[in-house]
């Protein structure tokens, strides 16, 4: 019982799901203080107000907050963008400079008569029967 425990635990992946974790923990508090110190001060500046949380609607005496609704959208936004343009694309560029494509050789060739694709090592056209 142990021993399935022990083989568990040092599985690689449970290993990166943990690390994984505490990254991103600490990455949504780096993201959530750019948004809340930074981006909404500008948002306040440009619009009169840091958020949308002062609009309320009024329906037979209830009250719907949709400006808090409109506030966590463009907060998800706001990270996702920052996701995207300084986690997500610096991480493709590094790929594809310390892991570049390799060029496979094609499987096929034209055949010369009819223009149907041939397997490279094939001697004969298969489509119509032309020696290659």
């Amino acid at each position: 019982m142990f021993k399935g425990f022990r083989d568990f635990i040092l599985r690689g992946n449970v290993i990166d799901l943990a690390v994984a974790v505490i990254i991103g923990a600490a990455f949504t508090a780096i993201v959530t203080s750019l948004t809340e110190k930074i981006i909404n001060p500008l948002l306040g500046a440009i619009i009169g107000k840091p958020n949308f949380g002062y609009l309320k609607g009024h329906i037979n005496g209830g009250e719907i907050l949709y400006g808090d609704f409109l506030t966590a959208i463009i907060n998800f936004l706001l990270i996702a963008g920052v996701v995207y343009f300084f986690l997500v694309i610096p991480t493709q560029y590094l790929l594809k400079k310390f892991h570049p494509a390799v060029a496979t050789p094609p499987a096929t060739k034209p055949c010369p008569q009819c223009l149907g694709d041939i397997p490279i090592p094939a001697t004969r056209c298969k489509f119509c029967t032309q020696p290659v």
